[in-house]
């Protein structure tokens, strides 16, 4: 009963949003706001909040509560909210977890321990410690270009024996994995997301419910039409579309991620400031050339 609640809702296109900042560095809520009323009024299904698009790696801990609790308050429950969890150290994520329950979050995206590099049973004990210590939802995270290790599909089967343990964002980019996971994981209502914008559309018509997208950010209401198409099998149609966003999809990650998404945002009046913390640096003439084509194509 728990997993077929949260599979009627995390299902199609969920934004992995970005953290707007005003020239100061600070978070700017107004933009903030903005954001979140333009996802609600395109039909996006869920908005994660700080995480690898929202900056989380630059945020200290009381700008992330910040953005979460700010981020809920404009929601205004007209959209579920998932909290982004970055941490390493299993304790350390545990605390941050326990500190968000009974805020009114939909779920938590919990990225696999990066730099560590643990062992798949070392992947296995952190997120079954974290699933044991709190009653929240968790989606598991699994991008290895960024952490560098990667959650296998046997891991990932193990995991979903656990009650709420519900998701996971897979943003391998191998397509393959979806049908190795749907093999492997004994419980139909265990969600499976694209963490890859290029790839979603096969990833859904491959057995997936759904994206969290990156492109959604400025693209809210054509990546909600198409996940919706797909998952009424209705591919041509939704190929057709996504062929518009193709080039946008490749674009966005010329350069390191959240940099062009950003950049984007602020060139199509979402955001007032175009701004990101070091290590973070501005897009480069030649990505702006490039995003700038991509925008074009997409008719944005």
């Amino acid at each position: 009963m728990f997993n077929n609640l949260y599979k009627r809702i995390l299902r199609g296109s969920i934004a992995a949003l970005i953290t707007p900042m005003d020239t100061q560095g600070r978070i700017d809520k107004t933009s903030l706001k903005k954001l979140i009323d333009y996802h609600v009024n395109n039909g996006t299904t869920a908005i994660v909040s700080v995480g690898t698009t929202g900056e989380s790696a630059t945020l200290d801990y009381n700008e992330y509560l910040d953005v979460i609790f700010t981020t809920l308050k404009y929601s205004h429950n007209r959209i579920p909210i998932i909290a982004g969890i970055s941490h390493n150290n299993t304790k350390k994520a545990i605390s941050v977890i326990k500190s968000l329950e009974k805020t009114g979050i939909f779920a938590c995206l919990t990225v696999t321990p990066y730099y560590n590099k643990p062992s798949q049973e070392g992947l296995y004990q952190h997120f079954k410690a974290i699933a044991e210590k709190t009653n929240l939802p968790q989606i598991l995270y699994n991008i290895p270009s960024r952490t560098g290790c990667d959650l296998l599909p046997e891991t990932v089967a193990r995991l979903a024996k656990l009650s709420n343990i519900i998701a996971i964002k897979d943003a391998s980019g191998d397509l393959a994995r979806v049908n190795r996971m749907r093999r492997l994981i004994n419980n139909e209502n265990f969600i499976l997301l694209s963490g890859d914008d290029a790839t979603a559309l096969e990833f859904i018509q491959l057995g997936g419910q759904g994206v969290i997208s990156v492109t959604a950010n400025i693209a809210a209401k054509l990546m909600t039409k198409i996940c919706k198409l797909a998952l009424k099998k209705k591919y041509a149609e939704a190929y057709k579309l996504n062929y518009r966003l193709s080039e946008l999809h490749n674009q966005l990650f010329i350069e390191t991620n959240p940099i062009p998404i950003k950049w984007a945002c602020y060139q199509l009046g979402l955001i007032k400031s175009y701004t990101l913390r070091l290590p973070m640096t501005s897009l480069t003439l030649v990505g702006q050339i490039a995003v700038k084509k991509a925008l074009k194509i997409a008719n944005l």
